[in-house]
This record gives structure tokens, sequence and C-alpha cells, in this order.
């Protein structure tokens, strides 16, 4: 694989700086992606492609969070004109807005969907009763400081939050009480569940902490040469992949933490990174305003990768592989 260069492909559309993202689970359709975006219009991607299947639009303000149900049914959009917004993303139509106080940075389903969990700059988490749209949210007060991102545990039994008052925070979703909290060293940037829910990890400053998300505690932590926006857990758990101030995307070791490969492919900071959900690529957002998708393993053909072998190009079987990215 070593003769093989990296060739992201690049999406683009957005035309503000690209600050979350979000890929649904494996469907008979196969996966999807969502991006938020500062332009008020998120949209909605083939997940393996990147094509563009259609754009949300009803917001009047900057979109700060992102997310699709597992089977890409339902989307959820939360932003800066104080409200979050349900769609039905199948046909794009917008099937309800809950209002807020403040702006909405980040929206999650519960496993069901019949839940909506946003955390707000109000200070607040909100789970929301989509079976029921009018009645009142259950509202969980503790942080005092700005929710940046909230998610549900796939067991919809606990959810995680993260603020800038330097905490994480386990809830209780049943209950609705608070269950325990992590005292951070920095404003956290960032936070990621894995899919079977074992591990959550968050990242602060130039770090990304790995922690147990049955006892809350410490499994591992790695710093990066630069500060870290976003990172992301390799299925396997592997390997992560995380993107900072330094406009670089960063390939690093989970075992040891060790760096296995940077590269620069965007123009501006990266916002965001996240695995897709078979593992095979990841995908970033940028202060450029694009959606990147990079192979995990590069060479293998793959949505619009295309492995050529030497004999397919020059018939010299001297000649490297060569990976081209169909655009």
């Amino acid at each position: 694989m070593s003769n093989f260069r990296q060739t992201p492909l690049t999406c683009s559309g957005h035309t503000r700086p690209v600050v979350h993202l979000a890929f649904s689970e494996i469907t008979p359709f196969g996966y999807f992606s969502i991006s938020a975006c500062k332009d008020g219009k998120p949209m909605l991607r083939q997940g393996d492609t990147g094509d563009w299947i259609g754009t949300f639009e009803g917001h009047k303000g900057a979109v700060w969070g992102a997310t699709l149900n597992r089977d890409a049914s339902r989307a959820a959009t939360g932003a800066a004109d104080f409200s979050a917004k349900l769609w039905d993303a199948e046909s794009g139509e917008e099937l309800y807005t809950f209002p807020h106080k403040h702006i909405v940075k980040t929206v999650n389903f519960s496993s069901t969907s019949k839940q909506l969990l946003t955390g707000s700059q109000a200070k607040l988490c909100k789970i929301f009763d989509l079976e029921k749209y009018d009645a009142e949210p259950t509202v969980l007060s503790g942080h005092t400081g700005n929710v940046r991102a909230a998610l549900f545990t796939p067991d919809d039994k606990k959810f995680i939050s993260i603020s800038d008052d330097k905490t994480v925070r386990i809830w209780d979703a049943h209950n609705h009480n608070e269950i325990s909290k992590i005292d951070l060293p920095a404003i956290p940037s960032s936070l990621e569940l894995t899919r079977n829910g074992k591990i959550f990890l968050v990242t602060y400053g130039s770090t990304t902490s790995f922690y147990n998300t049955d006892t809350f505690e410490q499994i591992k932590t790695f710093d990066a040469p630069t500060q870290i926006n976003s990172s992301s857990l390799h299925p396997t758990k592997d390997i992560y992949v995380s993107g900072g101030e330094d406009f670089k995307m960063y390939k690093f070791d989970y075992v040891s933490g060790d760096e296995i490969e940077s590269f620069k492919g965007h123009f501006g900071p990266v916002h965001c990174v996240r695995f897709s959900p078979d593992g095979e690529i990841y995908a970033s957002g940028s202060e450029d305003g694009t959606l990147r998708l990079w192979q995990t393993n590069v060479g293998q053909t793959y949505g619009l990768w295309k492995c050529v072998m030497p004999d397919e190009v020059t018939n010299n079987s001297d000649s490297s592989p060569v990976i081209k990215a169909e655009t």
C-alpha cells in the first residue's frame, strides 16, 4: 500500500465553514451523511461517494449541529436561529420546529428515533418526545457553560454532554439526573461515542482522551502536534483520526498513540472528522467550506475510488499501481 497516495474526494456545495457532520447506519440503500454549515443549509449526501442528495432549507442562521437517525429516514438540525428542526430525510420536508431560548449547538436521536436530545448556549440539555411534538420537553440543568455536544448511548439509558464549563457530564436519560462528572483541563471541542457504545472520546486542546462508558474511567489519552478540534475512532479500534488548526489530517495508532501519517488536503482548519459505519472511509469538514472523504486503507476499490493495476494503465509490469478518485 506504500505505493499509493491518499486522494480525497472533495464535496463542494457549502458556501461557509462546515462545522459538524454525521453518518447514518448502513441501510438497504447504503449509508448517508449529513453536514452542518454556517451557511444555514445542511446537506444530505450518499455516504460512500459524497454525491449530493438534497439540502434542508428552513433555518435562518448558521447550523451548528446535524444528525441522522439509524435508517436515515429522519434528520435533525440545530441552529443559531434558536431552534432545532426535525426533517423527513427522504422528502426533505420539515416536520417540526422545536423552539429554544438560545443557539442550539447539538442534536441527537435516541436509538428508537422516539426522542430528540438537544444542547444549547442556554447551558441546558433538552429531551423532546418525537411522538408528541407539542409536549413540553424534559429540561436538564447542571452545566455552567454552553453545551457543545450531547449524545445518547445506544441503549438510550444514558446520555453524555460536554460544555464550555470544562466538564463532561453523564446523565440518566430516564430519571433525568446527573450520574457523574469529569473535569477537563481545557474547554472540550468534540465528543464521539463508538457505535457499540463502549467508549466515548473527547478532544480538548491538543489532546484526545478515551473513556469507558460504563465506568466513566479514562482508558487512554494522547497528544497531537496541533490543537485538535475533532477525533474519531475506527470501528475496529486499531486507529483513530484527528483534524485541527494546522489544516492537517492525522492518523494515529490507538494502542500506542504513535502518529502513522499526516497530510494536508483542506485549506483551512478542520472542524469535524468521522469514520463511516463500515470504517472504509472517514469524512472531514473544514473552515474552507468543503467536506472531504478519505480512504482508511488507500489502494482499495471503494465508492468512487478505483484501483488501476499497472498493466491496465501502461502494460508495463514495472509500473506502480495507481489509485484514482472519480469525480
